[in-house]
């Protein structure tokens, strides 16, 4: 089937599992009552919004995502990609449009690639040694394929949830409590940086994976997910290579370059509204839908076109987010309409 448009959307399900079981440090998780508001607000979601592919993040069991394509009335339509969620961690996962998907391409990847080495010396004799060891993702990523029209090569999607702010709690290291008093007054600065450092190896590390897939190829990539970073950080500067974004008749496009879909919607919009999480009132860009040259409308390249995107983020308004089964991410929808260069 040759498609002349489609969406995608990324969702963060604000810790969805089954009832019962425990989450983090809390053996309860979530009652009967309180399950059934996040499958019913999550449903409506799914409903409303539809898209051709949802990539979501903070998934604990497949059978709460399979519950919520249900209550959405849409399991004839839509194959939910989460096998591996148990109930026992978190992945990534994604509802996808039965027609698009390619049978057999969904896959997660927990260790970083070989090609990822985070160690220099440094780049003059003043400047100490760095040398960062971190084995794999936090959350599994998934990558899968869609076959969107006959005459063109598969695009490859890849969900993803990197590393919060928020800082690591160091306090049940051994190191820190062999010496309480040293570290205590910088507990949440030390925390952040590890924080940090974690997210931006993350980063690296699908950046790395990105670039194999893309370099020299016309493969279509889009990347949706949870990256816990602003469009103008490093770590999206890591993740996108940091392409030009070109204005009037200029043409171009990046082999292996992301644009973000925010990025798109600014240069069409007078005024920027764009906020997926807000916290101590702080209002903040979090999750993000990036694509390849083949969805920017100034590549030579390009097969698709940009056509808007939608924010939900009305229920980031209120906080009780646990009783009323909403969750604390805004979903991101961007659409596209086949359209060559």
């Amino acid at each position: 089937m040759n498609r002349n448009s489609f969406s995608v959307a990324t969702f963060n399900l604000y810790n969805l599992n089954l009832p019962g079981l425990p989450m983090y440090r809390d053996a309860e998780g979530w009652d009967a009552d309180q399950y059934g508001r996040k499958v019913a607000w999550s449903a409506r979601m799914l409903q409303e919004l539809q898209p051709d592919v949802l990539g979501v993040q903070e998934l604990w069991h497949a059978d709460a995502l399979a519950a919520v394509v249900e209550r959405a009335g849409l399991t004839e339509e839509y194959e939910v990609l989460a096998e591996v969620a148990t109930g026992g961690r978190i992945v990534c996962a994604a509802v996808v449009r039965r027609s698009l998907l390619v049978a057999g391409s969904a896959g997660w990847v927990s260790t970083f690639p070989e090609a990822l080495r985070l160690e220099s010396a440094g780049e003059d004799p003043q400047t100490p040694m760095v040398d960062v060891r971190i084995p794999g993702f936090s959350r599994p990523v998934l990558r899968f394929e869609l076959r969107l029209r006959e005459d063109q090569p598969a695009t490859v999607v890849y969900v993803c949830h990197f590393k919060s702010k928020a800082p690591t709690q160091i306090w049940r290291e051994p190191w820190y409590n062999a010496d309480r008093e040293r570290y205590k007054a910088h507990t949440t600065a030390l925390g952040a940086a590890l924080s940090t450092i974690r997210r931006t190896a993350e980063a690296t590390a699908l950046r790395v994976l990105l670039t194999e897939e893309m370099k020299g190829t016309v493969t279509p990539v889009i990347v949706l997910g949870d990256l816990n970073d602003g469009v103008g950080s490093n770590t999206l500067n890591v993740l996108t290579e940091q392409p030009r974004y070109l204005v009037g008749g200029s043409r171009g496009g990046g082999d292996i370059a992301l644009y973000s879909a925010e990025t798109l919607q600014k240069y069409r919009d007078t005024r920027d509204v764009y906020y997926t999480h807000v916290h101590q009132d702080m209002r903040e860009s979090l999750d993000h839908v990036l694509v390849s040259e083949q969805f920017y409308d100034h590549s030579y390249r390009r097969l698709w076109m940009f056509d808007g995107l939608a924010i939900y983020n009305d229920h980031l308004n209120v906080e009780d987010h646990k009783e009323r089964g909403t969750g604390d991410h805004g979903v991101v929808l961007v659409n596209f309409r086949h359209a060559p260069a």
